[in-house]
């Protein structure tokens, strides 16, 4: 078991079972960057939990800047009213992958992936194309899953509630904070 995988982490309750299946399988270190996360006490939330999960494990972890925002600016403007799952999504998936693509390449990463294909409202076939994408721009490997699939949804909640990790109620962003107090 020699291959290094870049695994970028959304959060610990979507990330807890795709980060137990890598670690055995690969070199894992997890890449924490999620500038799209609001407001920032959520985001340190977010992180504290995965922090928590990687240190358990013995797993490293790369924790890049909070800018939310430059992601603001990429991906917010003019998509505020868009609901979840839309053009903003798109283009969240692909400012963060763009980043976990580069540091692979540059730290010699043979493969990447992201656990953000475990949410129950991410479409895992749009987030793997933009993953493959960065791949063939990158010359490196893109690990495709839909982390949903073969129980592991239900493996993640079980290995989270056993933890006591904390859950959030929204994918993140500022605009599925608003539409989800707004239910």
């Amino acid at each position: 078991m020699s291959i290094k995988f870049l695994l970028h982490a959304c959060c610990a309750p979507c990330s807890i079972a795709v980060i137990d299946e890598l670690k055995s399988k690969f070199v894992l270190t997890v890449f924490f960057y999620n500038p799209n996360i609001h407001p920032e006490e959520e985001y340190k939330k977010r992180k504290a939990e995965l922090v928590k999960v990687c240190k358990e494990w013995g797993v490293p972890m790369v924790d890049m800047d909070y800018d939310a925002d430059r992601w603001h600016k990429i991906v917010g403007e003019g998509l505020s009213a868009e609901g979840e799952g839309g053009t903003r999504c798109f283009l969240c998936f692909k400012f963060r992958l763009a980043k976990v693509a580069d540091y692979a390449a540059k730290n010699c990463f043979q493969y990447f992936g992201t656990s953000l294909s475990s949410g129950r409202n991410k479409n895992a076939e749009v987030i793997n194309d933009v993953g493959r994408s960065f791949a063939a721009h990158y010359k490196i490997k893109y690990y495709a899953a839909d982390w949903k699939k073969g129980g592991r949804q239900e493996k993640a909640r079980q290995m989270a509630a056993e933890r006591g990790i904390y859950r959030q109620d929204y994918c993140g962003c500022v605009y599925s904070f608003r539409d989800k107090r707004e239910e």
